[in-house]
């Protein structure tokens, strides 16, 4: 085939346009399921890529086995998005507890404070000791 072939150039162009749908589909199931999600969110714009691709796959995945193959799930529709954003926000909350956000190894869950308060993870503070000496 040589490379000048319309063939060729039509499936470069169908390539690329699948992937840029993936790409901009991921992005949007991502963000939202970081704005669902309560709390400040671990990573930046390639984790929620990621999230989102990854939600995708899993939320239409679930839903296309589950439909038996009656139905075709494409993530870009309501039912699409609605199963991949549910997916990326699965990914995210094991994201989070793995990472520790939930649970500190060897203390038990983490409690959060108000941002006026000191305490652990408190805006990125750390907490001040102060020791009176008498």
């Amino acid at each position: 085939m040589p490379a000048d072939s319309p063939e060729l150039m039509q499936q470069i162009t169908d390539w690329a346009k699948i992937v840029l749908e993936w790409v901009g589909f991921g992005t949007l199931t991502g963000l939202l399921a970081k704005a669902i999600m309560p709390g400040k969110d671990p990573g930046g714009a390639i984790a929620t890529l990621a999230m989102g691709i990854g939600g995708t796959v899993i939320g239409c995945g679930i839903l296309s086995f589950f439909s038996q193959g009656k139905t075709l799930i494409t993530p870009i529709s309501p039912a699409g998005f609605c199963v991949a954003t549910g997916g990326a926000f699965i990914i995210l909350f094991f994201y989070k507890l793995l990472g520790g956000y939930y649970f500190r190894e060897g203390e038990g869950p983490i409690r959060r404070r108000g941002k006026g308060s000191s305490g652990y993870r408190s805006g990125g503070r750390t907490p001040t000791v102060v020791i009176n000496e008498d």
